[in-house]
C-alpha cells in the first residue's frame, strides 16, 4: 500500500504487477526494489541490461529564437554552440556559484528538450519562467521517461528501433520503437552504455512491456539506480550537491565551457572564477572504506587527530567492485588521492582511503565525441 497523496507515474500499476516494493520519492510512490533485489538488479545492469523508470523526472520544453541564449544565462554550459540532434550536461547556478539543480539539455530543432530533477522540478520550471517568460517555458506532463541501461541495451531496442544503436552517445533522435513514436538520447546515469526514452505517457507501458520481454531485460528500482550513479561517481541532487554547494567543490568544473570561464554572464560566475584560480575551500572525494561496514550520509570524516574534516555525502555497497564506497567532502588540504583518513562509522573511526572516481570505469558508447558526459 502507498500513500494516496503521492503521486504516481503512468508505470505504477505496471510496477505493482510485477511485485514491486514502493517507496515515497520526491512526491511520488515509486519503486525501490523488484522481488530479485538491489543486488541482482544492480548486477544485471552491469552485464545485460535494465529498464528503470524514471518517469518522475521533469521534461520541460523551451521555446523562442533566444531560447538558448536566454538558458545560457543561467547555466555554465556552451548552448551557443550546442548542435541540433546533441545533449548536454549542465547547471543551474545561484549567486554564490552554488547549485540549484543539475539537469541535460539537448537542442531539438528550434526548440531545447531538458530534463530536470523530480524534487526540484516545479521550483525550476518556476525559475525559467521568471528569466525566459511564461510562453516560452512547456512543461511536459504528458510523457513517460524510461531508462534502458547496460552492455546490452543498443542489442535490445535495435531489435525494436532498428538504426539505434548507430546513435551517438549524448546524442538525440526521433524514432518509432516498436511502432510507437519516442525521442531517444543515449545517454543515462548508471556508467553504462545505454538509452532514456521520451514516449507518450499513453504509450509507456506498451513499451515499457515490450523491452521487459527481452530475455536480456529486467526491471529495476530506485535502489539499484543509486548503487549504480555510486560507483559511476555521479552525483545526486540532494545528496552531494546542493545550493550550499559550489560547481568547484562538486569537482564539476569540467561543465564550464571555456567560452564562459573567460565571459561569465552566469550566476556565480565572479566566485566560481575566484575558487577555479586560488582553490575551493573542500572538494568531493571518493572513499574505499576497510571492510563491508557502509558509511551512511552525515557520517563524520576525521583526519588522523580525530578531527573532522568533512562529512559523508553518499554510501553504499558497491556490488560490482565488492566493497563499500562513498563520496563526501573534505578540506582542501587533506584530499590528496591515496591518503588515509577515517569515516565515523557506529561511532568507531573506520579507515578509508581517497580514491580517484569514478569506483568503476564508464562504459559509455565510444565515439568521436569527447568529454565527460
Amino acid at each position: 500500500m502507498t500513500d494516496d497523496s503521492l503521486a504516481r507515474t503512468p508505470l505504477y500499476e505496471l510496477h505493482e504487477s510485477l511485485g514491486a516494493k514502493l517507496v515515497p520519492f520526491a512526491g511520488y510512490a515509486m519503486p525501490v526494489q523488484y522481488p530479485p533485489g538491489i543486488v541482482a538488479e544492480h548486477l544485471h545492469a552491469r552485464a545485460k541490461a535494465s529498464l528503470f523508470d524514471v518517469s518522475h523526472m521533469g521534461q520541460v520544453l523551451l521555446s523562442g529564437a533566444d531560447a538558448a541564449a536566454a538558458l545560457e544565462r543561467l547555466v555554465p554550459g556552451d548552448l551557443a554552440q550546442l548542435r541540433d540532434g546533441r545533449q548536454r550536461y549542465t547547471l543551474f547556478t545561484n549567486e554564490q556559484g552554488g547549485i540549484l539543480d543539475d539537469l541535460m539539455v539537448a537542442r531539438d530543432g528550434a526548440v531545447l528538450r531538458l530534463v530536470v530533477n523530480a524534487g526540484p522540478k516545479l521550483k525550476d520550471v518556476a525559475y525559467l519562467r521568471r528569466h525566459l517568460g511564461e510562453g516560452a517555458v512547456q512543461p511536459l506532463a504528458d510523457r513517460a521517461l524510461l531508462a534502458l541501461q547496460g552492455p546490452l541495451a543498443a542489442q535490445v531496442l535495435e531489435r525494436l528501433a532498428p538504426g539505434i544503436d548507430a546513435l551517438a552517445f549524448m546524442a538525440l533522435r526521433h524514432i518509432a520503437i516498436a511502432g510507437m513514436p519516442a525521442i531517444v538520447t543515449r545517454s543515462g546515469y548508471t556508467g553504462e552504455d545505454g538509452f532514456e526514452i521520451s514516449v507518450a505517457a499513453a504509450n509507456a507501458v506498451m513499451l515499457a512491456r515490450r523491452l521487459l520481454e527481452a530475455p536480456e531485460v529486467m526491471p529495476a528500482g530506485l535502489g539499484a539506480r543509486d548503487t549504480l550513479r555510486l560507483e559511476a561517481g555521479l552525483c545526486l541532487y540532494g545528496a552531494d550537491i546542493d545550493e550550499t554547494t559550489s560547481v568547484v567543490e562538486a569537482d564539476l568544473a569540467w561543465t564550464i565551457a571555456p567560452r564562459r570561464r573567460s565571459e561569465g554572464g552566469f550566476p556565480g560566475s565572479a566566485v566560481i572564477a575566484q575558487q577555479l584560480k586560488d582553490g575551493a575551500p573542500r572538494l568531493r572525494v571518493g572513499l574505499r572504506l576497510e571492510g563491508r561496514q557502509i558509511a551512511r550520509a552525515e557520517s563524520a570524516i576525521v583526519d588522523a587527530s580525530g578531527a573532522t574534516i568533512g562529512h559523508v555525502t553518499s554510501g553504499s555497497f558497491g556490488p560490482s567492485v565488492d566493497g563499500a564506497v562513498a563520496m563526501g567532502y573534505v578540506a582542501r588540504a587533506a584530499a590528496e588521492e591515496g591518503r588515509t583518513l577515517g569515516v565515523i562509522v557506529r561511532g568507531a573511526s573506520r579507515p578509508a582511503r581517497i580514491v580517484k572516481l569514478p569506483f568503476l570505469p564508464h562504459r559509455y558508447r565510444q565515439t568521436q565525441v569527447s568529454g565527460r558526459p
